[in-house]
């Protein structure tokens, strides 16, 4: 107990730089907020052509099943197993961290993808096919432009897991980001005051996050 004492003590009360400088930990903090955003990103557009096929309101009943079905299996796997699958195959390093992050990104943004375009009425869609409007019209000028604040929302929420994650999987990836850099001060250093750091560092990231995310959602409701 008295060791937990000091280390918490060092932790959080004296946090402070030791192997690396504050340069090298704000440039691995960019890198996982960086990681976070590109593999958002991409998932979001790939998860949005996939999520079409998914609702039951635009696509076969068949598809948009088997699509829900597959994307269920891909959520029911932890992010960090996929990206350490993808280290296998593809090696240690930011690539595998992008692809299993992104894979699981589209898994969980489809679900919620196709449900917000599920909330669009069946009837206007048939409407609007009988009166000869095109499929990907319907789609892109007709239901996108009534779901994006619910879209951006889930994307946002989505940013936030990816953070998060970005952090859980740095080490395991190899991905140099912050993650790795919180992994080496912890457990091969044993450097607390800079665990402490990196701690201050994330929550600070963290606080960001939820400020942005609190706007979005009071826009959200605000508009709705």
């Amino acid at each position: 107990m008295h060791s937990l004492g000091l280390n918490l003590n060092a932790m959080f009360l004296h946090p402070s730089v030791g192997q690396d400088t504050l340069g090298q930990l704000l440039r691995a903090l960019m890198t996982s907020v960086s990681l976070a955003m590109l593999t958002t990103l991409l998932g979001a557009l790939i998860a949005f052509f996939i999520a079409v096929g998914a609702a039951r309101n635009l696509a076969p009943s068949w598809l948009a099943t088997s699509i829900k079905a597959v994307m269920a299996f891909i959520r029911a796997i932890p992010t960090i197993l996929w990206v350490l699958i993808y280290s296998v195959v593809m090696g240690l390093g930011a690539s595998a961290a992008v692809v299993g992050l992104t894979f699981h990104s589209v898994a969980y943004l489809v679900k919620a993808y196709s449900e917000s375009i599920e909330e669009t009425s069946q009837d206007t869609i048939e409407a609007l096919k009988a009166s000869g409007v095109g499929f990907w019209p319907i789609v892109f000028q007709a239901i996108l432009p009534s779901i994006i604040p619910a879209l951006l929302s889930w994307t946002f929420i989505r940013f936030e897991i990816n953070f998060a994650n970005a952090v859980a999987v740095g080490a395991a990836a190899g991905a140099d980001d912050i993650g790795y850099y919180l992994f080496m001060a912890g457990s091969f250093y044993f450097d607390f005051h800079e665990v402490g750091l990196i701690v201050y560092l994330l929550l600070g990231v963290a606080i960001v996050l939820e400020l942005v995310s609190m706007r979005l959602r009071g826009h959200y409701l605000k508009n709705n």
